[in-house]
């Protein structure tokens, strides 16, 4: 499904500004994802990760802290316990809202909040971090000495932090160093995995080493070989996202029936995945598939194509009608299997052949297999092609300039 707008009030009372991921498949499983340093729930890795955990069952709320995104609140008044905060006031709406998360996921930066948050939020059943630094000064050292010492004798400063420049006051120096993380991962008292490419050079893997240590069983580490550290390759987030959906299914428990918060669409939906070009992930009702394209056209032949799927329909119907006509008349049909090729015919009204091959298997006489073949050219799908259908299109009312 189409990822929403989730806002909620921070724990000082401005607003925060959010999206759903909503699971696919139902009863649902809730995940909280904590951005990293400056990131925002837009960044490429955060939506990649929280739309991969999705398609795994697992809906996630990924949010920006304040000052970032769309999120109220200063960057300059925050600081890490105020992330922290953050995050637990995130969870409570999520409860309120019928989706009380049970998966901590932080990425980064977000993973030490996570790792702090954890404690004040009854209803998490595991934690994961992705490239997370073992002490919360660690953040320091990314400002580098010279801009700390700058903040320090200034009282503020403006530093610049990814390419963007943002004003650093020493609050948020002090809040760093009285951060004591160690012992919050210690107390976690929660399974917890740990993920970390051996070669980042901006959180070193001996800060997965230490966090490891501090933290109680059950843990787990997981290498994420040669990621760098923001994850930019797609597929290192989708396999890191695979990874979590497989370990957190340990420790989750059964999923509890929740509403889906936004409605049940009827029909059926078509959402891109954000896997290869084509990828779709293809919803009706409770039932789940892929529908893709071939290598040969530039799709990784994960699912049917489109006419692939017209293909099914009509071989569905023509199967179930013959059975349908099988029962209501007493014939002895034991197994109806239908094969529909679909072509194209050039120079030819119309273009499009769909051929259908039908066996039927059972003790059925020329007259029986007559009448399920005739009754077959008559199944409803059969008779929507053949008769023609009108399309309605129109624009979805929901949709808004910031539904990424």
């Amino acid at each position: 499904m189409t990822s929403q707008p989730f806002d909620f009030d921070s724990a000082k009372g401005y607003r925060l500004s959010g999206r759903i991921e909503p699971p696919e498949g139902a009863p649902h499983r809730w995940a909280l994802f904590a951005h990293c340093f400056t990131c925002g729930k837009d960044s490429r890795a955060t939506v990649r990760l929280a739309r991969a955990l999705a398609l795994q069952g697992i809906g996630v709320l990924r949010f920006d802290f304040a000052g970032l995104g769309r999120s109220g609140g200063r960057f300059a008044d925050g600081g890490f316990a105020a992330d922290v905060d953050d995050l637990v006031a995130a969870g409570a709406a999520m409860a309120r809202a019928g989706m009380a998360p049970s998966l901590l996921l932080g990425h980064s930066f977000g993973g030490a909040a996570v790792l702090a948050a954890a404690g004040d939020m009854p209803t998490v059943k595991a934690v994961a971090t992705i490239a997370a630094p073992a002490d919360v000064d660690h953040i320091l050292r990314t400002l580098g000495p010279d801009a700390v010492a700058r903040i320090e004798a200034e009282g503020e400063a403006e530093v610049n932090l990814a390419g963007r420049p943002f004003i650093v006051r020493k609050s948020f120096i002090d809040d760093a160093r009285q951060q004591d993380l160690a012992t919050r991962i210690a107390h976690l008292r929660r399974p917890l995995l740990v993920l970390h490419a051996p070669g980042d050079t901006t959180v070193g893997i001996d800060n997965a080493s230490r966090i490891f240590l501090a933290a109680r069983h059950p843990k787990s580490f997981v290498s994420l070989d040669d990621a760098d550290h923001l994850l930019t390759r797609p597929a290192d987030a989708d396999y890191a996202a695979t990874v979590i959906a497989a370990w957190a299914g340990r420790y989750l428990g059964q999923p509890a029936a929740a509403p889906d918060p936004h409605g049940a669409a009827e029909g059926v939906l078509a959402v891109e995945t954000g896997r290869g070009k084509y990828q779709l992930a293809m919803r009706s009702g409770a039932h789940h598939f892929i529908a893709d394209e071939p290598v040969a056209v530039g799709g990784l032949d994960s699912g049917l194509g489109p006419y692939d799927l017209v293909s099914a329909g009509l071989a569905a119907c023509t199967t179930m009608t013959m059975r349908m006509y099988a029962e209501r008349k007493g014939l002895p049909l034991e197994r109806a299997q239908t094969r529909v090729v679909h072509t194209k015919r050039a120079d030819l009204l119309p273009a499009d052949l769909f051929t259908r091959t039908i066996t039927l298997d059972g003790p059925l006489d020329a007259e029986q297999r007559a009448k399920l073949l005739s009754i077959a050219d008559r199944c409803p799908v059969d008779l929507t092609l053949t008769r023609g259908a009108e399309v309605l299109t129109q624009l979805a009312k929901d949709v808004s300039d910031d539904s990424a």
